[in-house]
């Protein structure tokens, strides 16, 4: 009986193993083609959704972006009631909101769905992801009972992204020397608000040399405004060892 139980465990075990062999023997998933037919043609970042800005001196910046936020149009009414009872990670109270919000754990994403058909997705950090997470909004939705009548008509209406240039930053001298651009109220807020006309674009810029960029549409608008940024911060760069007047080493005699 010993010898048959061990009989069985060893053609078990050559069973598994054979498995195993087998699927590490698949060949690898080609690249999804959605990606490539995704708004704006963008292919996500194998950095993890960071891109990189040319300085203008040689050198480089890199610009992490750190939420994304899209609309879509269903085209079609909603009952808002119907899909809070029967999609799970939702959340439904008309009396504060009138939305429905739902979770997605892969992309990550949260979604407001409002009964006119409408949706905003906000959460992503690529318009690859932000894409995606609206196609399986939209999915959702469509197997709860409500079709979409059409395209999606899925656009990015922001990004945000951040930066350290890596030195501080006088934003008293930015402010003055560029008065029609920027504000800066150190009372209210630390940060100096620079309005870029060509692109659209908002600058936060704070004396550490932190950067926060938004109200860009596309990448390509992130990169454009801190390249064009970027030597007005190094003009007003503050440095680290300011020397004193009439501080002159003396030498003895």
């Amino acid at each position: 009986f010993f010898f048959h139980f061990s009989k069985i465990s060893t053609t078990t075990t050559s069973t598994m193993a054979a498995n195993i062999g087998a699927a590490a023997a698949v060949p690898e998933i080609p690249e999804n083609t959605d990606a490539q037919n995704a708004p704006n043609q963008h292919v996500p970042s194998l950095a993890g959704s960071v891109l990189e800005c040319p300085d203008g001196f040689g050198g480089s910046l890199l610009i992490r972006l750190q939420n994304m936020s899209s609309t879509a149009n269903l085209g079609v009414r909603l009952d808002l009631k119907q899909i809070a009872l029967r999609c799970r990670n939702t959340e439904f109270n008309p009396r504060r909101f009138a939305a429905v919000i739902m979770r997605l754990r892969e992309p990550r994403a949260t979604a407001l769905i409002f009964s006119s058909g409408r949706m905003v997705v906000t959460g992503t950090k690529s318009t690859h992801n932000s894409a995606l997470a609206t196609r399986k909004f939209a999915y959702i939705l469509e197997r709860v009972g409500f079709q979409p009548a059409g395209m999606l008509d899925f656009k990015v209406q922001n990004i945000v992204g951040t930066v350290d240039v890596g030195f501080p930053i006088r934003l008293e001298g930015l402010v003055f020397a560029h008065p029609t651009f920027s504000s800066y109220e150190p009372e209210l807020f630390p940060g100096l608000i620079y309005r870029l006309v060509q692109p659209r674009v908002v600058l936060l810029i704070f004396v550490s040399g932190k950067v926060v960029i938004t109200g860009a549409k596309t990448e390509a608008q992130l990169v454009e405004g801190l390249r064009k940024m970027y030597p007005v911060l190094v003009e007003f760069r503050k440095e680290n060892a300011t020397s004193v007047p009439g501080d002159v080493p003396t030498i003895a005699t």
